[in-house]
């Protein structure tokens, strides 16, 4: 079986989910709620992003997404190596929200860099 090289780096979660309804509120709140418990920090209202360190870690994640995507809307995933991520440009007018967020091209917490 030939292996293939894996860049540890980073899954982006972007999304535009329907808020007009009650139901599709819930269902685009519960699908922000449950990126937070699986680790994910907000980057922005709606995008997300986690580490992965391994690809199968990155598939696991992909596939954890998917199933919990609401019927409606639309949501792209994206995968940035670290240097890609590293060399990402923050460009803000106010201060981010406080909580479980990162801005972009932040280096990795030390916990996420030992692995």
């Amino acid at each position: 079986m030939m292996r293939t090289k894996f860049q540890m780096g980073w899954l982006m979660v972007a999304f535009d989910l329907p808020v007009v309804e009650d139901k599709d509120r819930k269902a685009a709140t519960k699908f922000r709620s449950s990126l937070l418990d699986l680790g994910y920090m907000m980057l922005q209202e709606s995008i997300y992003i986690r580490n992965c360190v391994s690809i199968e870690k990155y598939k696991a994640d992909l596939k954890k997404v998917k199933d919990m995507s609401p019927c409606k809307g639309a949501i792209t995933a994206f995968y940035l190596t670290d240097k890609q991520w590293e060399n990402a440009v923050n460009i803000t007018l106010s201060e981010p929200l406080k909580g479980r967020t990162i801005k972009a091209g932040q280096k990795n917490p030390d916990q996420l860099t030992f692995w």
